[in-house]
């Protein structure tokens, strides 16, 4: 089994090496073709299955998996959010989504500047690639859920549902 990951953050590559061990799993940088910084489920989702779409038609016969991190407005607070999409080779899709934290206020406004999360926590946190490592999910759970872990729980969603599918 082929599998192409449309990004080469590794956090999002190594949730799909743990979920399909035995498949082939190459990634490639795609663009999402939304927003750099998605603002609600809809687009968050939506960036995620364009990401699939374009990794599936990589190589004859591969699976396209496209993950993607976001943010959402639910009343007055802003949450994370992520999505992920397992596109086949006959263009089924398979969408999933996963945790969710509510987000601080200064972080909101930041946002709402144009900065993008990942930038944001690098300050925020003091710390350096925390899109690549532990993620905002990591900073505001005390290291308790990873960036990894978090797309590791989609990643077993799609591929519980393209299994449960593909055999009726």
């Amino acid at each position: 089994m082929k599998i192409v990951v449309g990004s080469k953050n590794p956090t999002k590559i190594k949730a799909v090496q743990e979920i399909f061990p035995e498949a082939d799993v190459a990634s490639k940088d795609v663009p999402s073709k939304v927003s750099a910084q998605p603002f609600s489920d809809i687009e968050t989702r939506e960036g995620a299955i364009n990401r699939a779409k374009q990794c599936k038609d990589v190589s004859s016969g591969s699976i396209g998996i496209g993950l993607e991190g976001g943010v959402m407005h639910v009343e007055d607070e802003l949450y994370l959010c992520n999505w992920g999409a397992l596109v086949t080779e006959d263009e089924q899709v398979f969408t999933a989504s996963g945790a969710r934290i509510v987000l601080p206020k200064e972080i909101d406004e930041e946002l709402q500047r144009g900065i993008e999360l990942g930038d944001i926590m690098d300050h925020y946190a003091s710390r350096d690639e925390v899109r690549k490592k532990e993620g905002a999910i990591g900073i505001f759970t005390k290291d308790r859920i990873s960036r990894q872990e978090m797309f590791s729980h989609v990643v077993k969603m799609l591929r519980g549902q393209w299994e449960y599918w593909s055999k009726e």
